[in-house]
């Protein structure tokens, strides 16, 4: 009869750290998600709806930005960005979301190299149970 090996669990937060670790590595740079104001005017046009409320900057760093293949007819640049999860998790806490996704999803856009993309998908990478990055893929 085969003896039964313990399982050790992975540490979820080492796990993190180690993707932020690779991503540094690898020469990361920074994106900025572009979110929506939720403050708006006490004047008349922003009651109508008609000022707008600008967007606020979130800095994400490191992060690794890998040019992906484009059809003709497509757009005319698509970007994958490999987005740590510790600094979506810092971002997302100090701007009251309840999740990672949930920003993702409420941005507007992502700011790389002075181009403004518009988020076309994401998907989390997981390892251990624990979410270490997100692949974010982009369009210009």
């Amino acid at each position: 009869m085969p003896q039964s090996v313990p399982l050790v669990g992975i540490n979820g937060s080492a796990v993190t750290r180690a993707a932020d670790a690779m991503l540094r590595s690898l020469g990361g740079s920074e994106i900025v998600l572009l979110l929506p104001m939720t403050a708006i005017a006490s004047d008349l046009a922003g009651q109508l709806g008609l000022a707008d409320p600008g967007v606020q900057q979130v800095v994400i760093t490191p992060v690794i930005a890998r040019e992906l293949a484009t059809d003709n007819t497509g757009p005319r640049r698509r970007v994958e960005f490999l987005v740590p999860a510790s600094s979506l998790a810092d971002a997302q806490a100090e701007y009251d979301f309840a999740g990672a996704e949930e920003m993702i999803e409420a941005s507007l856009g992502i700011s790389y190299q002075g181009e403004i993309f518009h988020i076309e998908g994401f998907a989390p990478e997981c390892f251990g149970g624990t979410t270490y990055v997100y692949r974010v893929v982009a369009v210009e």
